[in-house]
């Protein structure tokens, strides 16, 4: 059974996940529609693309995942269809795709095309909502088996976030927050492996520029922190993050995507 995954800013509020399923089950009935999120922040494509990155390699080879976080829709820019070595990605070219596309297996070279075949569109089409138009019937198509270079002609690069990698000293390392979820913690842009350039052992984050932002504890989970007390920790994303067990550290903190955080 084919599989389609969802990442969208849409939220569930409105009709537009719904469409996009309806026209999806138009096409390929038998496709099994997962929503990754609908929640994402409207227009945060970093946000996106994070999300995205978490989850992709969870579902089975061949998947379609289609990224809809489009502030640009219904201008030139382009929707593009990636194929890697095991999955498929449909999305708007303004860089949502980065992270996934930055750790899919890479023993074959990533294939670009441009979505352009109409045939494979919801008709009509319209001007603000490709997700539905575009998106959801190309990934339909795809998941009933029509071929990958059905979708439109090959390109030979897309749109790629500038991520800022962390500066990293025998002091210390600089990074930033990039992703806040739902429980308040707060994601970085530090991998576990950053942290192993460190002389010793890190001694504290700070976020910002404000001592009052100083976490001094690094434990191996949320609990190993005294209720209402912030702890930093590797988290599943394999990245540091900053929390308060029982509680938000963006509250707390005050803090946002794009925050300094300093471990020294």
């Amino acid at each position: 059974m084919a599989v389609i995954t969802l990442t969208t800013d849409f939220g569930t509020n409105g009709w537009f996940a719904a469409a996009m399923k309806g026209v999806i089950a138009s096409i390929a009935p038998d496709a099994r529609v997962v929503d990754v999120t609908h929640e994402v922040a409207g227009q945060d494509i970093l946000a996106g693309a994070f999300v995205l990155a978490q989850c992709f390699r969870n579902f089975p080879r061949d998947t379609v995942h289609v990224a809809v976080v489009d502030p640009g829709v219904g201008s030139p820019r382009r929707a593009i269809a990636v194929k890697s070595q095991d999955y498929f990605f449909l999305a708007p070219d303004n860089g949502v795709l980065t992270l996934a596309l930055a750790a899919v297996d890479n023993r074959t070279p990533l294939q670009f095309r441009s979505i352009e075949n109409e045939r494979l569109f919801n008709r009509p089409v319209s001007r603000t909502f490709h997700g539905r138009d575009i998106f959801a019937p190309v990934a339909a198509h795809l998941a009933v088996g029509v071929a990958f270079h059905e979708v439109g002609p090959v390109i030979e690069s897309i749109v790629r976030l500038e991520l800022a990698e962390p500066k990293v000293t025998k002091k210390g390392i600089e990074g930033r927050v990039m992703f806040v979820d739902r429980f308040g913690n707060l994601i970085t842009n530090i991998a576990a492996h950053h942290l192993e350039q460190l002389a010793g052992e890190p001694k504290s984050f700070r976020i910002g520029s404000s001592w009052n932002g100083n976490i001094r504890k690094f434990g191996r989970f949320y609990a190993e922190a005294p209720h209402g007390k912030p702890i930093a920790l590797i988290g599943s994303s394999n990245f540091v993050e900053l929390c308060v067990n029982l509680g938000s550290a963006a509250k707390t903190f005050r803090a946002k995507p794009g925050d300094k955080v300093t471990v020294t």
